[in-house]
């Protein structure tokens, strides 16, 4: 892993670890992210009495730990194995899986513009962690749209290539809610009626797709990037279509059965 942090690790913090060396009573590691090494006691390991630790941990498997306390000037770091929660554990796999990913594209791209990864990598971080913590931070709001490695302050020559990169490998999949509306009215004005809610339904959010099937029925489709606004997307339309029905009306939005 290329990624490094300079200083120490902050109390409470969720680190990467890998396992260097097993005692009767404590496991030393090394803080992969910080290139330090660390203690867990055996009392921090898992609950409960131990009776082995190797049943638990072994020689060069990278664990996720807790930072419990730091001692700068002795450089003494008290780590926990069973203080960090799944919920922990899988985000700070997710961040690692991510990081990797980005630092995987740059070895990539230095290997097609024939340079040195370490090179490319720190030329690019320079620039990058001004702004940003982590490199796939960075990546994601470059495929989405929202800034360029240029405005960042990389080099043109450099930019070019790696965002073409970025742009294919982390730009986020859509997902899609497929339904379909159906109006009904015997207003004297009906046509205008369904014109209107239908123009209003348009108006809620540019990832609505709206198809004429006959009869009047429409097929609606919303894609997005993310469920929640695309569930907030499809109650909008449920809400904004409701007032259609009255006396002589009929309006319904339905999902379709196999979303």
């Amino acid at each position: 892993m290329l990624y490094a942090i300079e200083g120490y690790p902050e109390e409470d913090e969720i680190v990467l670890c890998k396992v260097t060396k097993i005692f009767p009573n404590s496991v030393f590691v090394e803080l992969l992210e910080y290139h330090k090494p660390g203690m867990v006691h055996i009392s921090e390991v898992s609950p409960g009495r131990i009776r082995n630790l190797r049943d638990f941990v072994s020689v060069d498997r990278q664990i996720i730990c807790k930072i419990l306390s730091v001692n700068k000037e002795k450089g003494y770091i008290d780590l926990s194995l069973r203080r960090v929660n799944s919920n922990q554990r899988k985000e700070k796999l997710d961040e690692i899986k991510s990081e990797l990913k980005a630092e995987n594209l740059i070895t990539n791209i230095a290997r097609k513009l024939k340079r040195p990864v370490d090179g490319l990598y720190k030329e690019i971080t320079a620039s990058v962690f001004k702004e940003y913590s982590h490199l796939y931070l960075c990546f994601r709001d470059i495929a989405a749209g929202k800034i360029t490695l240029k405005e960042l302050g990389v080099k043109k020559e450099s930019a070019q290539e790696i965002e073409e990169a970025v742009i294919e490998k982390f730009r986020p999949k859509k997902i899609t809610i497929k339904g379909e509306i159906r109006l009904k009215t015997y207003h004297s004005n009906g046509l205008q009626k369904v014109k209107e809610v239908l123009a209003s339904v348009k108006n809620i959010s540019e990832t609505i797709a709206l198809s004429y099937l006959g009869a009047g029925r429409y097929k609606l489709i919303i894609e997005d990037y993310d469920y929640k606004p695309a569930e907030q997307t499809f109650r909008r339309i449920q809400e904004t279509v409701e007032p259609f029905s009255d006396k002589i009306s009929e309006a319904a939005v339905e999902r379709d059965k196999h979303e």
